[in-house]
């Protein structure tokens, strides 16, 4: 049975994470955070001292683990590991984990598999493009980097990171560079998306417009929430 996909890309720092899990709950669907699935790899690569261009190790990695989303909580292998997938050390790995072949075919194919018989909104950057071209609406949200970039150093504070506004900024510049040119799914929206500038939205008005215009483009009354 397939039922209906909302699908939500954009770069880091955008709000698409906490936009996607909100509008989830407004709608009453199922999230999908694809982000915490790549970051989960990526904690299994540096727990097991895998580099981060052994492609082929990799991709037996992401084949062997056993990855569960049970909410708002990732499992892997059966222990929680939310609390250690938003480390600095794991974004840096992550973004190379999306860059193997073999774990990108593996978190598709789950994601897929996730999405059977359910109504999901889904955040990342390459599902309204490649893992759900067929989606019933889609978003790519993005803003100004500095503003992004103020984010994630916000929540890096919070988690206790000492780390500076100026490292997260470069940071931030080269992995928004290596995403649009990566030849493997590369960031860019889908030509069907609906683009929304988050750069002086609070997260709120950006859910509210975001639930508008899904329900405008899936024909959903405000009572099904």
């Amino acid at each position: 049975m397939v039922g209906l996909i909302v699908t939500i890309d954009g770069p880091a720092g955008a709000g698409k994470s906490t936009a996607a899990r909100l509008l989830a709950e407004r709608l009453g669907f199922t999230f999908l955070d694809t982000g915490a699935m790549y970051r989960a790899i990526a904690l299994a690569a540096l727990q097991a001292g895998l580099a981060p261009d052994d492609h082929a190790s990799l991709a037996a990695l992401a084949n062997q683990v056993r990855l569960d989303l049970c909410g708002d909580r990732v499992y892997l292998d059966g222990a929680d590991v939310t609390r250690d997938l938003r480390t600095s050390a794991v974004t840096q790995m992550a973004r190379r984990v999306a860059d193997s072949p073999g774990v990108r075919h593996k978190l598709v194919e789950l994601q897929r598999a996730f999405a059977q018989g359910k109504n999901i909104v889904t955040e990342g950057r390459d599902q309204g493009t490649i893992v759900f071209p067929q989606a019933d609406c889609k978003f790519f949200l993005t803003a100004d980097p500095t503003i992004r970039a103020r984010r994630r150093w916000a929540e890096l504070q919070l988690r206790g990171e000492e780390v500076s506004f100026e490292q997260v900024l470069q940071a931030l510049h080269e992995r928004d560079a290596a995403d649009r040119v990566r030849s493997l799914a590369p960031l860019r929206p889908a030509a069907d998306a609906i683009v929304v500038d988050t750069s002086h939205l609070s997260i709120m008005d950006v859910v509210d417009r975001l639930e508008r215009l899904a329900r405008e483009r899936l024909k959903l009354s405000a009572r099904s929430s």
